[in-house]
Order: structure tokens, then sequence, then C-alpha cells
């Protein structure tokens, strides 16, 4: 045990399943009495499955800080707006994590805002820089920078093999949402 450093989790890949794992962990932990903060930074959908769930288990708080799907021109007006909301969730994230208010938190898809320039690797490691020991930090996220899979003490990556989306199968309701 690294004893004066918080724990560091990591999921990504190109694979289902990384805030699904993540989830499973805020579960454990508030079955444990334990508190939870999750901010989502791309994810902006008005009612899915988590957030539900997430409102009514003890100790647990969930923000969406996104906007939904990212424009991939940067020049795009929307683009500013998506930096923004991503920005503002990591000061949230960050407030979160120096007040030492929750036992974990996770960053869902923080990965993700870094790899489409939303958030910047060095920002990131500045927030999780503010964590005492005592917290557990989970970031989910598909095209992760190497500085963030380096600061990370447990990594999995998430393989596809198969995905119902291809072979024709919608976002389905308690699945994928």
């Amino acid at each position: 045990m690294k004893p004066n450093a918080p724990r560091i989790i990591l999921f990504t890949g190109d694979g289902k399943g990384k805030t699904t794992a993540a989830l499973g962990m805020v579960l454990r932990a508030s079955g444990h009495g334990l508190k939870c903060l999750i901010v989502q930074f791309i994810k902006a959908a008005g009612e899915t499955g988590e957030l539900s769930a997430c409102r009514n288990l003890p100790g647990v708080e969930i923000l969406q800080a996104g906007l939904g799907f990212i424009p991939d021109n940067k020049t795009n007006p929307a683009f500013a707006a998506h930096q923004q909301a991503a920005q503002e969730g990591l000061k949230k994230a960050t407030t979160a994590i120096a007040d030492r208010n929750y036992d974990l938190v996770v960053m869902d898809e923080v990965c993700l805002a870094v790899t489409k320039g939303l958030l910047t690797e060095e920002a990131v490691i500045e927030s999780i820089n503010e964590a005492g020991p005592e917290v557990v930090i989970v970031m989910t996220g598909r095209h992760t920078p190497e500085g963030l899979i380096s600061l990370a003490d447990t990594v999995t990556e998430m393989t596809m093999i198969k995905h119902g989306y291809i072979a024709g199968w919608p976002a389905q309701k308690g699945v994928e949402f």
C-alpha cells in the first residue's frame, strides 16, 4: 500500500463496460457506507438508468458535466461549450477531491475528454494530485493518454470482441443507458 497516495483505478479500452465497472465500485462503496461522487464528463442524457439508481443509493451524488456527442472539428462553435462544460466538471471534481468530502470519486469519461481536447492531461493530473491517501479515484474512458495510465495503480482494458451495435442492435434501455 502506498501510505501517502490515493488509490487510482482506471478502466479504459474500446470495449463495453468501463462506466459499468466504475458504477459497480460505487455500488460496493455505498454498501459499505462510503460517500461517493460521480462526475460524468461527456454524458448529458436527461434520464439514464445510472442517474435514477444513483439518486437512490445512500451517500452517492452524480453530476453530468457533459453536453453529449462532441463535435469532431474543434473550430465548430459548439466545441467551446463542450470544453467549458468539461472544465466546470473538472473544477467540481477537484474541489470534491481537495475537500476530502468523498471516499470515492469517479471521473467518468475523463480520458476521452482529454483525448478530444476538452481537458488537458496536466489539469486532470493536478486534480488527482489534490487527493489524500484516504480517497479512491476511478477514471474511465477510451483512448487514455499514457500519463493517466502511468498515474494509475490499477488499469483494466476492456477489449471489444463483438458488440451488438455492429450487428444492428440499437442502444438499449438498461443495457447501454
